[in-house]
């Protein structure tokens, strides 16, 4: 029945279905925004929504589904931190832009202490999200696991271990600072020390384990004195900068695990009256926009920060719309960007 040539009540999702030549479960995981679905379905589907007039009910839509529209993206992090390291913000951008064509809302959520840590667990067990996005990973963090408890999709920026049982997204991190290191020793440098980061992180362990493979299979002796560990912050690589040139004031070369840190080694190189690259050739990893503005700008080992981001939400929308329990594994590859300072 039509009112003045319009239609007196809104079209329903079988309609659609119908138009569309589809089933009624097809043209829902085309509004949900389901990844498991043709493009040329998706075409059909929103042709016939537009044709229709069909407006979802979002409500009934959240009832029937179980669905809050919501995901968390957490940072285990110090706020300090979150906004120092372009490594957070490369992140949020990359899951925005992946998010900014489906209905979810991205809430950001800082977890820095126990009680912090337990007031989310009580957020998530009363189903208030669809999913979560972790990052900064540390070895022994417990909320992977309750994520794994409650059933809840989740996809980590990073991982645990190598037996992760959780999805994630990483870098080949072995693989850039092997290739940051091998740089190095083709040009000549043999007193190769390395700034890494907390080593309850695996992220820090795997970049650690590139180094000494890259100098093994030269075979050049590095040694624990060559080694400092830090914490991925710009003073903490200034700190073990200077601990490692009172351990070996002939060293040659330094690869710091992010450019945040080797910014932080650079000016107490500069401190020490080292330059950069004559006296002392220095290497990072992340290829962030602090390497392009460095003194000398920064050869760094690239990876692709913001495309994590991007395939953290896809993974984890793409479970959410399956309620899939097999568990994705996505690791992403890494370049070395040739610049002044090696």
């Amino acid at each position: 029945m039509a009112v003045n040539g319009r239609r007196s009540r809104q079209p329903t999702l079988e309609e659609v279905a119908a138009r569309a030549g589809v089933g009624r479960g097809t043209v829902s995981r085309v509004i949900n925004g389901s990844l498991r679905v043709s493009d040329q379905t998706k075409a059909a589907v929103e042709q016939a929504v537009a044709e229709l007039g069909y407006v979802p009910n979002r409500a009934a839509r959240a009832l029937a589904g179980h669905r809050t529209d919501a995901i968390a993206l957490v940072v285990p992090e110090a706020e300090t931190k979150l906004f120092a390291e372009p490594y957070f913000s490369d992140i949020v951008r990359g899951v925005g832009a992946e998010l900014a064509e489906t209905e979810m809302q991205l809430l950001l959520t800082l977890i820095r202490t126990t009680k912090e840590r337990q007031r989310f667990a009580q957020y998530l067990r009363a189903a208030r999200v669809d999913g979560v996005l972790v990052v900064s990973v540390h070895e022994h963090d417990p909320l992977p696991d309750l994520l794994e408890d409650l059933g809840l999709p989740a996809v980590l920026s990073g991982r645990r271990s190598d037996l992760e049982s959780v999805s994630y997204v990483d870098s080949d991190n072995v693989g850039g600072a092997r290739s940051a290191v091998a740089h190095l020793l083709a040009g000549g440098r043999r007193r190769i020390a390395t700034i890494t980061g907390a080593l309850d992180m695996y992220v820090a362990q795997c970049r650690l384990d590139g180094y000494r493979q890259a100098l093994e299979a030269a075979g050049v002796g590095g040694g624990r004195h060559l080694v400092a560990e830090s914490d991925f912050t710009e003073s903490g690589g200034r700190r073990a900068m200077a601990e490692l040139l009172g351990r070996e004031p002939r060293l040659d070369a330094v690869f710091a695990a992010s450019d945040v840190m080797a910014a932080g080694a650079l000016g107490a190189l500069r401190a020490a009256g080292r330059r950069v690259p004559e006296d002392v050739a220095l290497v990072g990893f992340d290829d962030s926009a602090i390497a392009r503005h460095t003194d000398p700008p920064l050869t760094t080992v690239r990876q692709p920060i913001e495309e994590m981001g991007r395939a953290m939400a896809r993974v984890l929308v793409e479970e959410i719309g399956s309620r899939t329990t097999a568990k994705r594994h996505v690791v992403l590859g890494t370049r070395l960007v040739h610049r002044d300072s090696a």
